[in-house]
């Protein structure tokens, strides 16, 4: 039966994972990028918004969560939502209707592509960014839903535990972003002029908005107001928090200041670390998991980064992929029934079994979202090219892409 309280709940949770993408993620990278190129950025979030709201609707939920077939993909049998309607699904969601539990998942669809957009930012070209972000959100998004959270999905069957996105999400979205990177190559005079974010006040408060629409995205995947949100909302709060402090002390103690930006990006690496984990964790092991993706993406990006030399522009894959990861593993560590009886215990409760499970997931999910990426980008720089050219790079992608300007200079 349908019940009033886990619907309010999921509803205004789809609405919280709405504006992470749209002003969260827009405002966030927005921030990052030079002046004339910050429309540019804000406009590929709230294309994806667009774009993926009908994709979903017409054929992308039936893929990602319709009837198994051979445990990779969904059917078609729900393409246009056709059954999908006001009665609950047994295999998602007993107590909200099928169509809410559909717009829920509907909103982490929107927010995965978007995600990549901070590798490749102030250099693809935006018909080639639409092209790419359709197909890549049907054939590496959807398939991927599938094996992690659809009825009879391989890796669902396997027992990987994926709370609410950290493999599904992130890391697909993270390593496919280093492939955008790798293969659109290195802005123009990039690493030897400075690119220094032109208004850091959108990016904090990007990042607080992202913040506060992850109790959505996490709280919200327990699809009930019931005991486990209240628990993964607790797991959010307490990694996030963990992982800018983190962040911020390791900065500190390596750069002698504390930065605005360095706390801001570790509390997005806590959010992408603990969102697998977010409904298997409690609050201790939460400080642990953010502390250690506090450490390991400050690492990452303000290191490895360095020393291999790739433009990844705003950091997609050294937050969301790296992240993405850590939190994976993290989970086939830290993850116990007490808190989840639907879960299973992880190394540290006494399953090692678990991180051999996580890892199988992590190795899979970046497997195929690498190759899919690779050959989607290569059919795509073939056809239609992928980056502007130099000459539009210089003028910044607000006027050449657009015809528009972020802001006005009056006399």
């Amino acid at each position: 039966m349908i019940n009033s309280g886990d619907t309010a709940w999921v509803l205004a949770s789809t609405a919280l994972v709405m504006l992470m993408t749209a002003p969260g993620l827009a405002f966030f990278y927005g921030g990052l990028v030079r002046r004339k190129n910050v429309l540019s950025v804000m406009m590929q979030s709230f294309f994806m918004l667009c774009m993926v709201s009908v994709q979903w609707v017409l054929f992308g939920y039936s893929l990602a969560f319709g009837p198994d077939i051979h445990h990779v993909i969904g059917g078609l049998q729900w393409i246009g939502l056709h059954g999908v309607w006001m009665t609950p699904d047994a295999d998602y969601a007993g107590t909200i209707p099928h169509l809410l539990f559909c717009m829920f998942q509907m909103m982490f669809a929107v927010i995965t592509p978007a995600l990549i957009t901070g590798a490749f930012a102030e250099r693809m070209k935006f018909a080639t960014f639409a092209v790419f972000s359709i197909l890549w959100s049907t054939i590496v998004y959807d398939p991927v839903a599938h094996w992690v959270w659809g009825a009879g999905g391989w890796l669902r069957n396997l027992g990987a535990l994926d709370f609410a996105g950290g493999t599904v999400v992130h890391i697909s979205s993270g390593v496919s972003a280093l492939v955008c990177a790798l293969m659109l190559g290195r802005r123009r005079h990039y690493p030897d002029e400075p690119v220094s974010p032109h208004n850091m006040t959108h990016t904090v408060m990007g990042a607080a908005l992202l913040w506060f629409g992850w109790f959505g995205f996490n709280a919200g995947s327990a699809l009930a107001a019931n005991e486990l949100a209240v628990s993964a909302f607790t797991a959010t709060n307490t990694a996030t928090a963990a992982a800018a402090l983190t962040w911020m002390v390791i900065e500190w103690l390596v750069a002698g200041k504390p930065t605005v930006l360095g706390v801001a990006t570790g509390a997005v690496a806590g959010l992408v670390a603990i969102t697998p984990a977010s409904g298997f964790v409690g609050p201790l092991s939460s400080i642990a998991i953010g502390m250690m993706v506090g450490a390991g993406c400050f690492i990452s990006v303000t290191v490895i980064k360095g020393k291999l030399g790739y433009d990844d522009s705003l950091d997609a894959f050294g937050v969301h992929g790296v992240g993405g990861m850590i939190g994976a593993l993290a989970t086939g560590l830290f993850a116990s029934k007490a808190v989840n009886a639907g879960g299973n215990n992880g190394l540290f409760f006494g399953n090692p079994a678990q991180l051999g499970i996580q890892a199988i997931a992590v190795l899979a999910v970046v497997a195929y979202a690498v190759i899919m990426t690779t050959i989607l980008l290569a059919i795509l720089k073939a056809v239609m090219g992928l980056r502007v050219s130099s000459e539009e790079e210089t003028m910044g992608l607000d006027h050449t892409q657009h015809k528009e300007s972020a802001y006005t200079i009056l006399d």
